[in-house]
């Protein structure tokens, strides 16, 4: 804790006060490269949390990609930052939060309001647009967070984003790539249910409670795993397409957290194809 909390205050601190005013400048003028800071902040603050981060697979970049993944913690953003330039979408409430909100704007967070219908239509054409220009952009396609030891159902309403993007942009053909993060060690332990309960945010818990017992944990491994991506045609059926994604994120957690080989991912797109109703967790 005393190491963290020196961390913070001569690394962390010291680079959010001198890049944070850069950073404004960038989105306000429209810079490119508005993603570098970001990416250095979050490399930081996956240092202070005390994360080890493993990547298995990358983004696909052939075609526009929009990412979908399960939720299990806050630490998913620094995490999934720290490695890879992308831009998150994230419930509408965050962005009234203090601090956190304002950093979010800067990263250029999509935020949806999932209590009005209306706004998944306008969340959507923005992706849509992010999409077209070839942004990457990631979704936690569940809507909320879990523990981390299975997946929640996906919401199909802006996985249409790929197909907004589509009409904007004039494309025939986009993809989205499955993504899973999952936390599967405690200082070299595997994970157990308790060990899960400091690391996860979820229910009534606190954004403070949760931080206390985060810096108060070890060395946390995480992995961060890219399925095959999937063509979206402005034909493809959107549930389809979700069930899927939402199948194959499920493959993948179950395999990492019981320390197995990952399904095989040869790296060319797939078909979206009527899956199954059900999956085994």
């Amino acid at each position: 804790m005393t190491f963290r909390l020196l961390f913070f205050i001569f690394i962390l601190l010291p680079y959010t006060v001198i890049f944070l005013p850069v950073q404004i400048l960038i989105i306000l003028l429209r810079l490119p490269g508005w993603n570098v800071l970001p990416r250095g902040f979050h490399k930081l603050c996956a240092r202070f949390l005390g994360l080890k981060i493993t990547i298995v697979g990358k983004p696909y970049t052939d075609k526009p990609n929009l990412i979908v993944s399960n939720h299990i913690s806050w630490m998913d953003i620094p995490a999934i930052g720290a490695s890879l330039p992308m831009a998150f979408v994230a419930k509408s409430d965050i962005a009234k939060w203090p601090i956190v909100g304002f950093m979010a704007g800067l990263q250029k967070t999509i935020f949806v309001n999932r209590k009005r219908r209306t706004d998944s239509a306008r969340t959507s054409r923005e992706m849509g647009q992010r999409l077209a220009r070839g942004e990457a952009v990631v979704l936690f396609a569940e809507g909320t967070s879990d523990i981390g030891t299975h997946v929640l159902p996906f919401r199909s309403a802006l996985v249409g984003a790929t197909q907004e993007a589509m009409a904007f942009s004039g494309t025939e053909e986009m993809v989205i790539q499955p993504m899973t993060i999952a936390y599967t060690r405690l200082d070299g332990m595997p994970l157990g249910r308790t060990e899960r309960s400091l690391i996860a945010w979820v229910g009534d818990m606190g954004v403070m409670d949760n931080l206390f017992d985060i810096l108060n944990s070890g060395t946390k491994a995480v992995t961060i795993a890219f399925g095959e991506p999937i063509i979206v045609t402005p034909q493809t059926n959107r549930k389809a397409v979700t069930r899927l994604a939402e199948i194959k994120v499920r493959e993948m957690l179950v395999a990492l957290n019981r320390h197995r080989p990952l399904p095989p991912a040869h790296g060319d797109p797939v078909e979206a194809i009527e899956p199954p109703q059900k999956a085994a967790e």
